[in-house]
């Protein structure tokens, strides 16, 4: 028996590998990927590649800019991650947009619109219960998001912007709002019905068939956003709304300036006094979403770097405590074990891992910066843990090709020497690797599957552009894939259980 025909051992059960892909970029005719047909002929990818997790980023509402990681809401769904096929087959659609005639978001909208109509005049007595069960259900954050999104669409500008009775939620002034806006409400709700329906149908389709969803939760929330309007005690605001510090980190891998992302920063101190309220509602709408979730700048709950709000440079700021193992052990207290995995790149001091062990969180090594030469970089191979999550690259770094193609004629060679692979061109030598990792759970970027270039990257940290629009299509799997990723599983015992 050669060698290469042994059969491998069974694999553990807490070894797996997964593939990062945002829901926007599947495949579809729509405005980006959706949560219907294609999530599920996704799903069935996975199970024929042996796969068992996917991982995405975020899934609130987007604003402007289009990042997953600044939305209007910490609770609500992206209402264009809605999938309209199923809405037509339940006769509130006639039929669906041709994105090609007009503005594609525009059209998704006004889809959107006809189906509550739809809805309105010929749902039946369960499916009207089940909206009113939903909204009931998510009340606690519901009404805030319906009302804010209401009224940002009337008044067309940020909430601090707004007449001051409106900004500062006077209940008289919040009062005739409900009444006047009482149509758009109602759609609202209807619209994050949809979304969250879709969204357990998925999620029920993709762990049925042993599939774990694992999503991403960033630490900040954006400025212009209903939980900030709604609660600004939470937050470190001047009276009138605007920001008295924001956050952002200074220079890193990933930025030689810094990046100053503006979020408001909280007021910890009150957050603490309330019992982090603000977290618990928080992780209770994500665990309805995910079966993992990524806490993306973990080390912000240890420290996290304080800048002005009239400080245009994220390179003049400090370093100010965050009160993370009382929010933690308050979490705890609440979900029991946390299903959590901490980002803990960039600026990570022995305080920040601290924290991560006491609460016996996994973190992350990014295998694109494992070959520094550095004696002590902590993203080499054999300095992995189990209780780890392994990257090729995350959605903030090139495509394994690119970043390959990004090094110096030396630096190849090395990264080629340290994995002992001469001849076999990239990404397959560092997926491997990833595979090979101690780390209980490998993720692979969809794009690393593919083994695609830099024009496909999904987000240049810091700059503006083309980001968070990438889309693949079936035609750019090779029929091959499948089979050589479940042969690489069963190698490095990684294979789906069942």
């Amino acid at each position: 028996m050669t060698p290469s025909a042994l059969p491998p051992a069974k694999p553990p059960q807490d070894r797996r590998a997964g593939v990062m892909l945002h829901p926007s970029s599947l495949p579809g005719g729509g405005v980006c990927g959706d949560l219907g047909a294609e999530a599920r002929y996704f799903v069935n990818f996975l199970v024929d590649c042996g796969l068992s997790v996917w991982q995405m980023l975020p899934v609130g509402p987007t604003l402007s800019e289009g990042s997953p990681y600044q939305t209007s809401s910490v609770h609500a769904g992206n209402p264009r991650l809605i999938a309209l096929e199923p809405l037509l087959a339940r006769g509130w659609l006639l039929g669906l947009p041709d994105y090609t005639l007009e503005d594609p978001y525009r059209a998704q909208s006004t889809a959107l619109g006809h189906a509550f109509a739809g809805f309105q005049a010929h749902a039946a007595a369960q499916e009207r219960a089940a909206l009113d069960a939903f909204s009931a259900e998510h009340g606690y954050w519901l009404a805030d998001y319906a009302l804010f999104r209401a009224l940002w669409e009337e008044q067309g500008r940020p909430w601090w912007l707004w007449p001051e009775p409106l900004r500062d939620r006077d209940p008289e002034a919040l009062a005739a709002a409900r009444a006047r806006l009482a149509a758009a409400l109602a759609y609202i709700h209807f619209e994050q019905f949809l979304f969250f329906s879709q969204w357990q149908e998925l999620r029920d389709y993709a762990n049925g068939r042993g599939v774990r969803l694992f999503g991403d939760l960033p630490i900040f929330v954006a400025h212009d956003s209903a939980e900030v309007w709604a609660r600004p005690q939470d937050f470190d605001l001047n009276p009138d709304g605007t920001t008295r510090t924001v956050a952002g980190v200074p220079p890193d891998y990933f930025s030689a300036t810094g990046q100053r992302w503006g979020n408001p920063l909280y007021a910890w101190q009150r957050m603490e006094q309330n019992g982090f309220a603000f977290w618990i509602e928080r992780l209770r709408t994500q665990l309805r979403l995910f079966d993992l979730i990524r806490i993306d700048h973990f080390r912000g709950f240890e420290s996290f770097w304080e800048i002005d709000g009239s400080e245009p440079l994220a390179t003049n700021g400090r370093w100010v405590k965050a009160p993370g193992a009382a929010l933690f052990t308050r979490l705890t207290e609440v979900f029991g074990t946390l299903p959590l995995v901490a980002e803990d790149l960039g600026v990570i001091t022995p305080e920040v891992t601290a924290l991560r062990k006491q609460f016996g969180l996994p973190g992350m090594k990014v295998l694109q910066f494992a070959f520094t030469g550095e004696p002590d970089n902590p993203y080499v191979p054999f300095r992995h843990e189990r209780d780890a999550v392994v990257y090729t690259g995350t959605h903030d770094n090139d495509t394994t090709v690119g970043w390959f193609e990004s090094q110096s004629d030396g630096a190849k060679g090395y990264i080629y020497e340290f994995l002992g692979h001469s001849q076999e061109a990239m990404p397959w030598p560092l997926i491997r690797a990833a595979l090979a990792s101690r780390c209980d759970l490998a993720i692979l970027p969809m794009q690393d599957l593919l083994a695609l270039g830099s024009e496909h990257r999904m987000n240049v940290p810091g700059v503006a552009g083309y980001n968070w629009s990438w889309r693949f299509t079936w035609p750019m799997v090779p029929p091959e894939t499948p089979a050589r990723i479940r042969r690489q599983l069963e190698i490095y015992q990684r294979l789906a259980p069942g």
